[in-house]
């Protein structure tokens, strides 16, 4: 008989988001696993509220310090209410949790994080922006607190499964699988003036808002391949995207024997959800079965990467390594959120980090404080360009 799966207690940092209200689904099928012992939201207060009625967490963090004066009233002293980053930081240590899962958006993840990391914590990671950003540091620190860091993202759980018992040194190729967002095969000039409505509109897969507009850039794409080269340890010259409209195969890997394996299902975020809290164990879960024979073809194509520069930029980054890493997803961050604003055009994001990018000097071999430092510069750096364009 398999061994039985020993109780979790978990923490979700971003957990009134889309992976968080995910993750709490796949709680919610199997309360006997999973307790919930921490919750975190930037600012939606009245979500969180009912997710503390329905989980009983031991504490919550909201980073509006307001809202978390005004939750303290709410709560009348039945439970610990931390704010701020510094708070967040906290509810990353805390000392009953047992495996955290990071979904917060943004550069924000890397420091709690890290601090999960140094506490022992295993790490169900979803913020890509935190090895994007810090990959040198948090792969570091995961080795010298001899942890865990397991991925939630769809295409590194495929690679994740996919090099299960295998030996990554025979490794020839990794695979990323790209659905081509909501503008493939548009021109350049077909992509002047479309609208965030539009950009929004994803075929295949249901994110936030601020991940939909990197997957519409590709910058997602271009996320990932830097993932993945901390995440395996594999230069990004053993990396390819493939654009694979359907979404069916997750990604896959090559192997030097020109074997290649695959991950395939259902796109339906709750499975590296759920195989990122259970790992190395499979258990049922109650999502759409992935039909072979409706699925009527898988096609796929390569990246155009002279109209969509993100991923482009993406790739550079990853050969480069260091500081550039960081500044590549503050400008994005930072330019992303004008455009979800209205301020600027779609464009206009990948002009500016071009611009914003070629300006830094890069550090190959960064401490935190050297990523910390970027990543404030970059922001800086990107609101200038965006302003005298």
């Amino acid at each position: 008989m398999p061994t039985k799966i020993p109780h979790q207690k978990i923490g979700i940092l971003g957990s009134t988001g889309s992976i968080g209200t995910q993750t709490l689904n796949v709680v919610d099928q199997h309360t006997d696993l999973f307790s919930v012992k921490v919750l975190s939201a930037n600012g939606s207060i009245d979500l969180l509220s009912e997710q503390i009625k329905k989980y009983k967490p031991e504490a919550v963090c909201l980073i509006d310090e307001t809202k978390a004066d005004v939750l303290r009233q709410k709560m009348k002293g039945n439970m610990h209410v931390l704010a701020g980053y510094a708070g967040l930081d906290e509810a990353a240590r805390w000392e009953s949790v047992e495996t955290l899962v990071t979904a917060v958006v943004g550069n924000v993840g890397l420091k709690p994080t890290i601090e999960a990391i140094r506490a022992g914590k295993k790490i169900a990671l979803a913020n890509k922006e935190t090895l994007v950003s810090g990959g040198a540091v948090v792969m570091r620190e995961v080795k010298k607190h001899q942890t865990h860091l397991t991925p939630i993202d769809s295409e590194h759980s495929a690679i994740f499964q996919c090099l299960n018992g295998e030996d990554v040194k025979e490794v020839e190729k990794i695979i990323l699988t790209c659905s081509g967002g909501p503008f493939r095969g548009r021109t350049k000039a077909q992509l002047k003036g479309v609208t965030k409505e539009q950009a929004l509109n994803h075929p295949t897969w249901k994110m936030g808002g601020k991940i939909t507009i990197d997957s519409a850039t590709l910058m997602n794409k271009g996320f990932e391949v830097n993932e993945a080269m901390w995440l395996y340890d594999v230069p990004a010259e053993q990396i390819e995207v493939v654009v694979h409209p359907q979404s069916i195969i997750h990604s896959a890997v090559q192997f030097v024997d020109q074997s290649i394996m695959a991950q395939v299902g259902t796109h339906d975020m709750r499975l590296p959800i759920q195989y990122a809290l259970t790992y190395p164990r499979r258990i049922p879960l109650d999502i759409p079965k992935f039909d072979f024979a409706k699925a009527r073809q898988f096609t796929f194509e390569s990246p155009d990467m002279n109209t969509f520069e993100c991923l482009q930029m993406g790739f550079e980054a990853a050969k480069q390594k260091g500081t550039v890493c960081c500044v590549l997803n503050a400008s994005n961050d930072t330019a992303v959120e004008e455009f979800l604003q209205g301020k600027i055009e779609f464009l206009d994001i990948q002009h500016a980090i071009r611009r914003v990018m070629d300006q830094h000097k890069n550090i190959k071999h960064p401490e935190l404080q050297d990523v910390l430092d970027a990543d404030a510069w970059a922001r800086k750096e990107t609101l200038k360009v965006l302003d005298s364009r």
